[in-house]
Formats: C-alpha cells, sequence, structure tokens
C-alpha cells in the first residue's frame, strides 16, 4: 500500500468520527495508543524478538479479537493497566481514556491499524501522517490544542539560522508536540547539511533530545510524534519530562535550546480554596540560578533556557513583545542578557500565523558565553517582518518561502559578513538593521521594541489588505483583547 493510500484511509476515518462528535485531538490520541500497541507487537515477533512490556492478557492480538460491549471494556481495562507501567509505555498511556463510545467503530480503526505493517512504513511517511494530524488538531481553535504548535515553517527558519550540529544536545522546556525537535531531526539528517557516520546516527536517535512538557496529553502526542519520525526507542529512555521545566535547574547543560515557551503572561495554578470553589494563584520561582524572581512565565523561561545552556550554548527563543519591553524584572533581565550572552538577532513576526488570535511575537537568537566583567553583546540586527505584512492562518499562511530573505540576511555560515538592507537615503524600507550596544541601553528601559519602517496602512489607502483580510485581523484583535481581559480578571480574583 502506497503513502496516499494510507494517509487517505488515516483521513476518512477521522472524517467518520468527527460526525460522530471525535474531536481530532481524540482521535489522535486513539490513534497514538493503537499504533504503539501494534508496533509493540510487530517489535515481539522475529526478527526483533523484543520484550516491550506489554502483557499477553493486553497485547495487540487479544484486542483484536474483541468485539461489541466486550471490546469497549477490555480496551477501557488495557488503557488504566498501562497506564501504570514505568516508562515510555507508562508515559503513552498515562491518563489514558477511551474517547471513541461506538464499539462497531473502535473495531473499524483496530482493523485499519492491523492491516499495515508499520515497522516497514518509512518515517517520512508515518511521520507525515501524524504530522498533518496535529495540524489539523491544532486548527482545532476550540480544543486549544493550537497553543502548542508552533508554525512549522517558522520552525524550519529557525533551525535553518541555528545550523545545530552532529553530536550535540537540543533541549526545549516546553516541547508541545515535539516540533523544534523534528526540524532539527531533518536537518541533521540531510545530506546536504552532513553526511552522518554510525555513532553520530546513534546518538541522534537516543541522545540529543532533551524536553519537557506538563500537559500529559500533549506529551503523549509528542513522544509518538518523535517515535515515528524515529527519534527514541520504544523500550529506551523517556527523552521528555513531565515535569514543570521551571521549577527547579535543568539537570543538564546543552549545546541548544530551541523553543516557544507557552503564551500567557502570568504563571499560575488552580486550587479549590475553603469554600470548595476553583481558585488560582500566581506561581513564583524562587530559584538562586535567577536573576530575579517574577511571575512572568516569559522572563521565567529566559532565565531558566540561559542556565541549561553550556558556556558555548545558542538558544532561539519565540517570545511574545511584552519581554522586549516590560519594566521592572523585564528591564533587569534584558540587561542582564545583554551583559552575559551575545543577544545578535532578533525576528519580529507578524500576527495571524499563530493559532493563539492577535499574538505578537518574536524571536530572540543568542549565545551563551563564559562570566566576563564586559558585556557580550555588541550590537543586534534586527529584522521586521511584521510591519506591513498581513497573514492569515485560512486563506493566507505564513510559508517558509516568505522567510528564506530573513535566512539570507541572517547569513548563517558567515553572520559576521552580515549587511544592512535598511538605508535611510537608498533603502528606507529595509527590513534589517542592526543597532549598538550603546544605542540599546541608552532606550527607556532598555526597550527591544523597535521599529523603524511606516505603517502603510496609516498612510496609504491604497494598500489596504483585502477586506475579509482586514475583518480577519480585527476579530484576531479583538479575540486577543478578551483573552488579555481574562488574564486581568483572573490576576485580580
Amino acid at each position: 500500500m502506497n503513502t496516499a493510500t494510507i494517509v487517505s484511509k488515516v483521513w476518512s476515518f477521522c472524517t467518520t468520527l468527527r460526525d460522530d462528535g471525535v474531536s481530532y485531538g481524540d482521535y489522535l490520541e486513539q490513534l497514538t495508543y493503537l499504533i504503539f500497541l501494534k508496533m509493540a507487537d510487530e517489535y515481539s515477533k522475529p526478527p526483533y524478538n523484543r520484550d516491550m512490556g506489554i502483557p499477553q492478557k493486553f497485547s495487540w492480538q487479544t484486542l483484536q479479537s474483541k468485539k461489541g460491549a466486550e471490546l469497549e471494556v477490555f480496551y477501557i481495562n488495557l488503557l488504566n493497566e498501562l497506564g501504570k507501567k514505568s516508562g515510555m509505555l507508562g508515559q503513552i498511556f498515562s491518563k489514558a481514556q477511551n474517547k471513541i463510545q461506538d464499539p462497531a467503530k473502535l473495531y473499524r480503526l483496530i482493523d485499519m491499524i492491523g492491516s499495515d505493517s508499520w515497522l516497514v512504513m518509512g518515517a517520512d511517511v508515518k511521520g507525515d501522517i501524524y504530522e498533518g494530524l496535529l495540524e489539523r488538531n491544532a486548527e482545532d481553535t476550540k480544543s486549544g490544542a493550537g497553543q502548542y504548535f508552533t508554525p512549522r515553517p517558522l520552525i524550519r527558519a529557525i533551525v535553518e539560522c541555528v545550523r545545530p550540529e552532529p553530536g550535540k544536545t537540543i533541549a526545549d522546556p516546553a516541547c508541545g508536540t515535539g516540533g523544534f525537535f523534528l526540524a532539527a531531526y531533518d536537518f541533521l539528517t540531510n545530506p546536504e547539511n552532513y553526511k552522518l557516520d554510525k555513532a553520530q546516527k546513534l546518538f541522534l536517535k537516543k541522545g540529543t533530545f532533551y524536553g519537557n512538557e506538563i500537559v500529559s496529553n500533549t506529551r503523549r502526542l509528542c513522544l509518538m510524534n518523535m517515535f515515528l519520525h524515529n527519534i527514541g526507542e520504544m523500550d529506551g529512555e523517556i527523552l521528555i519530562s513531565p515535569n514543570d521545566a521551571l521549577i527547579a535547574q535543568s539537570p543538564i547543560t546543552v549545546d541548544y535550546v530551541l523553543a516557544n515557551p507557552p503564551f500567557g503572561k502570568k504563571s499560575s495554578m488552580s486550587f479549590t480554596n475553603d469554600e470548595g470553589e476553583e481558585d488560582t494563584e500566581e506561581l513564583t520561582y524562587n530559584r538562586q540560578d535567577f536573576w530575579t524572581t517574577t511571575s512572568n512565565k516569559q522572563l521565567n523561561f529566559v532565565q531558566h533556557i540561559l542556565s541549561m545552556l553550556k558556556t558555548t550554548g545558542k538558544a532561539a527563543v519565540v517570545l511574545p513583545d511584552n519581554v522586549l519591553f516590560e519594566g521592572g524584572s523585564g528591564e533587569t533581565i534584558r540587561k542582564k542578557l545583554l551583559q552575559t550572552t551575545n543577544l545578535h538577532t532578533i525576528l519580529r513576526l507578524p500576527t495571524g500565523i499563530f493559532y493563539r488570535p492577535g499574538v505578537k511575537a518574536n524571536v530572540l537568537f543568542f549565545d551563551n558565553y563564559p562570566a566576563s566583567p564586559k558585556h557580550r553583546t555588541k550590537e543586534i540586527w534586527f529584522y521586521d517582518y511584521r510591519t506591513n505584512i498581513h497573514h492569515t492562518l485560512k486563506k493566507k499562511p505564513m510559508r517558509y518561502e516568505d522567510l528564506i530573505e530573513f535566512v539570507k540576511c541572517y547569513n548563517p555560515k558567515k553572520p559576521s559578513s552580515r549587511k544592512e538592507t535598511w538605508d535611510a537615503e537608498k533603502n528606507p524600507e529595509g527590513r534589517w538593521r542592526k543597532y549598538t550596544y550603546d544605542e540599546v541601553i541608552a532606550r527607556d528601559k532598555t526597550s527591544l521594541d523597535i521599529f523603524w519602517l511606516k505603517d502603510k496602512s496609516l498612510t496609504d489607502l491604497d494598500n489596504l489588505p483585502e477586506p475579509d483580510d482586514l475583518a480577519e485581523e480585527i476579530i484576531e484583535n479583538l479575540e486577543a483583547g478578551l483573552n488579555s481581559f481574562r488574564e486581568v480578571l483572573l490576576a485580580l480574583k
């Protein structure tokens, strides 16, 4: 069976379940459980003959032999029992539930998964199927899954700029469904970039990637996504920790951190108060290795990411605008970042590219160095891919091609040869411009919220976006405003 046929079959059954009220997320979960069981069964047979830790009474053959109400009861029991196991097996089935209430459709899904040999299938085929489902799930805005899904074109551009090297470690302390790991894996295995030897391939599979994801469903999807892309072993070390990365200093230091920490300004936790009502409380992380104590989630992630880096480490982090201009702890962290690292590049991103409406974000690229009395940052290069740029998720999504100019300006192979495209007289619309350390440190609160291009929508009525694009942008801004109000209300409670 070819790739197109398999993809078509998987999608068609997903559509059938959607008609029964099963969301993409629920479908993905059940697909994850069943593919894992099927592949474990294949591994237990020749020529592999591996013990995958699944009791015989919960084997794939036993599951296939059940029908009707008996199947439903058996499946629920299977999910519950395997969730108690250790290792990756237990992580995949942690808090697992059956979301397909019709036993006949569950049987059909089991039959569909069982009709193909998943180990024979190439990692690109399995990965394409799964990534496609993850993207569809992210598009379902009602489920909120989009907050764990960073646009793949953006991730690819970031990885192209950082250019990770073989034999080095890569971490993401808020890894979602694993997008940065997969893009880094693709870059490292691309023969145009590197020709890996046997030892490098083994390290790439088992020792390169480390992550954290506190949401069990998302962590499950990440583990399966990585495994289907040939990262990690079914019976090997757990690559994704369920622990909150911010609680304590990372047990390891790494060569690269690639991350898009969760959106939302405040860190908080939910609990039941003395009156039995649901309440929330702001979280602060009192860590000795942090420069300052704050409840701002993104500022804490910036501090944590720096603590994870080796003295030769590099990072690329997607962060909201408030990190660039907020006073107090924000100013303290920006000054420390400029002092201790080489914060060399900031990519300003447009709205309309994330699944959370109205998000204004940036990518900060910085390199770590040993401690020094002199500031490590000498100049910061800004690429303004926001002013006069209009994207929408459905009609005009951002593509990798949209970021090629930025990658060329970044000049990954020889950053010392960068040249500005902005010139006050010759090219006032150039998007690539540098500011010196002295210019930045002299700004109010050491603000990195810098723009120099004119917004044409304010002066040129002929260059307004199309009416439907404009309407979608207005809706996004209104929804973003509502989300901000909700955060304020939560903070006041």
